[in-house]
């Protein structure tokens, strides 16, 4: 993939929604909700203080993080779906 990410932004692959319930019953696409989770597959070089240094992020490629159901700009590249979104917008690394 020829993406790279500015700043503190990251590239996430979103996890695939969800088609049946543990209870087994079967989800249409109309109901499906956005996920939530995903995998980083691009970052940036972190967040550029004030002062001119730069402070790396947290979150590094192959993490899988939960963020919020309308965080980041979807975008597509090579044929895949990917969001585009701050390290801010991400709550947490699933470990």
């Amino acid at each position: 993939m020829n993406l790279t990410p500015l700043h503190d932004r990251v590239l996430v692959k979103a996890a695939e929604a969800e088609e049946v319930t543990k209870g087994g019953i079967i989800i249409p696409d109309t109901a499906k909700e956005k996920p939530m989770q995903g995998e980083i597959v691009a970052v940036g070089n972190g967040k550029q203080t004030e002062d001119g240094k730069v402070t790396p992020l947290q979150v590094k490629v192959g993490d899988k993080v939960l963020y919020g159901k309308y965080a980041g700009t979807e975008i597509n590249v090579d044929g895949g779906e990917y969001l585009i979104m701050r390290e801010a917008d991400i709550f947490a690394i699933i470990k």
